[in-house]
């Protein structure tokens, strides 16, 4: 359990008359999201509140007695625990996702009857999005590919995952939802399922490289249910089970530590590093937008100002005047 922040007892929270007829809304909330990985997120950070805060775990009967705090009590516990967070020098995306996820259950709260406040005053942190969003060079991405073995199932896998990586610019998480049932061959397709879009699943087309390579892996793979995993697990624990966002990373990681890769890797980085490798080649931002995804196109165009260094440009305008 994290240590406690202040020095409270849980007895501070008010007591709830029948709080088990109470609807249990850390578990109605954690219910609602799609995602696993939003989902471990959010009771992970609402766990770290209680327990800093209160010692106590984020079960149904404390979740309900946090809820009926007044306004100005609900305030002062949540504004000494974004205090704390910020002497602890916790990053700004930290701060602001463990702020969120607290904003969440009030709001769930409030709307099943047991809240009577709402947090959303609390500002956030702010952030500079994708500050950094250089990479790796085709080149390097080339040695990472030639790491893998073709003749193994485990190099044979890993060199599917990369082509995706790097072909179509998927996301880890994008990845290892894939199931049998998203690849069609004979049509060089895939569905997947992208952030922030809900059940619907878009249809992208795949490269003839990244088509052969993930027809390869299923040769490896043998037969399975169209609702199994594309990808699984290789290692010696969990043999045969769905690949983790987690173990595609790790795997990323001890690609390119073997390539000699310096810099550190992650799938992130590689998506970043095909954005800008397609930019570089001459595509349109607007062209790119249809590979990245990205809702807005001002978010492709923090890209394109990061390639070209407008800023370094317009110094050394500058530089020379004087």
């Amino acid at each position: 359990m994290p240590g406690r922040i202040v020095k409270v007892n849980h007895d501070t929270l008010p007591p709830v008359i029948s709080w088990w007829l109470a609807p249990d809304v850390l578990a109605m909330l954690l219910a609602e999201k799609r995602s696993e990985s939003t989902r471990k997120a959010y009771d992970r950070d609402i766990r770290h509140f209680f327990a800093m805060m209160f010692g106590v775990e984020s079960n149904a009967e404390y979740v309900v007695r946090f809820l009926a705090l007044s306004q100005a009590q609900a305030y002062e516990y949540v504004v000494r625990y974004k205090a704390a967070m910020i002497k602890q020098k916790l990053s700004e995306a930290t701060v602001n996702r463990r702020l969120s996820a607290l904003r969440a259950l009030t709001h769930k709260g409030r709307l099943l009857g047991v809240c009577s406040y709402t947090l959303e005053d609390i500002k956030g942190e702010t952030v500079v999005k994708y500050r950094d969003t250089s990479g790796i060079t085709p080149s390097e991405f080339k040695q990472i590919l030639y790491t893998c073995d073709p003749t193994t199932a485990k190099g044979v896998r890993d060199y599917a995952i990369l082509r995706l990586l790097w072909d179509n610019a998927l996301r880890r998480g994008e990845i290892a939802a894939l199931t049998m049932g998203d690849f069609d061959r004979r049509s060089s397709k895939l569905l997947v399922l992208g952030k922030g879009r809900g059940s619907q699943k878009e249809k992208l087309d795949l490269t003839p490289k990244t088509r052969d390579a993930i027809c390869l892996w299923l040769a490896f793979r043998g037969l399975a249910s169209t609702r199994d995993a594309l990808f699984v697990a290789l290692d010696l624990n969990t043999p045969g089970h769905p690949l983790t966002d987690a173990g595609i990373a790790k795997m990323v990681r001890t690609r390119a530590k073997k390539a000699n890769i310096d810099k550190p890797l992650s799938p992130h980085r590689i998506r970043h590093s095909a954005i800008t490798a397609a930019l570089d080649a001459g595509q349109s931002v607007r062209e790119v937008q249809k590979l990245s995804r990205h809702s807005k196109l001002e978010t492709l165009m923090i890209y394109d100002d990061n390639r070209q260094q407008h800023q370094l440009q317009v110094s050394s305008v500058l530089a020379d005047l004087v």
